[in-house]
């Protein structure tokens, strides 16, 4: 697990494909391979982020744009960013991220005409430039990911079904647009199966990333 000193992994997927349950299990193999780890969910793990994330799935404010909701994500990562995960990285953390700016490129993508593009270019300014070296996908059908969460949903989890069948497919084109960098995980099964193939995921890509930068120093 030497490899993985610094290197940023986020988990990302709709809502009850079993993120949550991931980044725990990941962390704990992790810590006990001696390793330091920083968990976080995106939104929040700031003060200034947990207020946003509280305003961004309050069921009330149904009133949100689209631009206006994008903008809040970005807020609360770039706080996040600066306070906490890049000084992680540069001591040499793990830093393992619940949700990261591949939610917004599937959950707001398109909404009140928003690209690709607009949303990649306001993450640039947000988490200064630092992408995470792997995107874990958790991937599942909606109709069974939804049926998971027993509390009572937020304002994200609401929307119809139809869109959160076009954010699986928002999901699955980023991965399918960036293999280096995402590893699509089915994640309809028991937790320690998805678990083992998420262990094999992180170790072969980070791998492979290291013997590139190797081949390469003047690559990231």
């Amino acid at each position: 697990m030497q490899q993985l000193q610094g290197k940023f992994i986020v988990f990302d997927g709709g809502e009850g494909c079993g993120k949550s349950t991931q980044v725990q299990l990941l962390k704990q193999v992790l810590e006990s391979s001696g390793q330091r780890v920083l968990l976080v969910r995106d939104p929040g793990s700031t003060t200034v982020g947990e207020l946003i994330r509280a305003i961004l799935l309050d069921p009330e404010h149904a009133e949100m744009a689209m631009r206006c909701e994008m903008l809040l994500y970005m807020a609360a990562r770039a706080q996040m960013m600066a306070q906490t995960i890049l000084p992680a990285l540069a001591e040499g953390q793990i830093v393992i991220s619940d949700r990261f700016v591949s939610s917004t490129l599937a959950y707001q993508l398109g909404g009140d005409g928003l690209t690709a593009n607009e949303i990649r270019a306001t993450a640039e300014i947000a988490i200064k430039g630092r992408w995470p070296d792997v995107t874990i996908l958790l991937d599942m059908p909606p109709e069974r990911s939804i049926a998971r969460v027993k509390r009572a949903k937020d304002r994200i989890e609401l929307r119809p079904a139809e869109y959160h069948e076009q954010v699986r497919k928002n999901y699955l084109a980023q991965a399918a647009a960036m293999p280096e960098k995402y590893w699509v995980v089915n994640a309809d099964r028991l937790p320690e199966e998805v678990h083992a193939e998420v262990v094999r995921a992180i170790t072969q890509m980070t791998n492979v990333q290291g013997a590139k930068s190797q081949s390469n120093p003047k690559s990231q």
